[in-house]
């Protein structure tokens, strides 16, 4: 049976969806997740759906019930990588995936967890200059 890997980075598991999710496959992956959260005590899963073209509105209520399992199991949930037509056919689907924490990408999905955590951000080499840019701290 096909399987999605799930990586442990210390408090966190890591999760890459690189082939279309399909009904079955999705429900594996809840299952294994959900296992894999009370086996290791992950405080964190964040779930990169990059590679994903189509949603539809199965697998956006399953990443909804996914993070509200984990939240059930103290872990955050956070889901990166998020192509514009799929948020555009989960709107338009009127799916709006309650407790579900967004980032544009793994990195600030790791930064999201970390902070959840009370951890602090961690930023990149151009992250403070930018960062301060966006607030007005300096000129651009």
């Amino acid at each position: 049976m096909e399987r999605i890997p799930i990586l442990r980075m210390g408090p966190f598991l890591l999760v890459t969806i690189q082939v279309d999710m399909h009904d079955r496959l999705a429900l594996t992956l809840q299952d294994d997740l959900t296992a894999k959260i009370a086996s290791t005590g992950a405080k964190g899963v964040l779930i990169d759906i990059s590679s994903l073209e189509v949603v539809d509105s199965f697998i956006g209520r399953m990443l909804a019930n996914i993070s509200a399992m984990a939240s059930v199991l103290d872990a955050k949930t956070v889901v990166v990588g998020m192509q514009p037509a799929v948020a555009i056919t989960l709107v338009e689907l009127g799916l709006s995936l309650p407790g579900v924490r967004t980032a544009l990408n793994v990195e600030r999905g790791m930064d999201q967890l970390h902070r959840a955590l009370g951890g602090t951000e961690k930023r990149g080499v151009n992250e403070p200059a930018r960062q301060d840019a966006e607030r007005g701290d300096i000129a651009q």
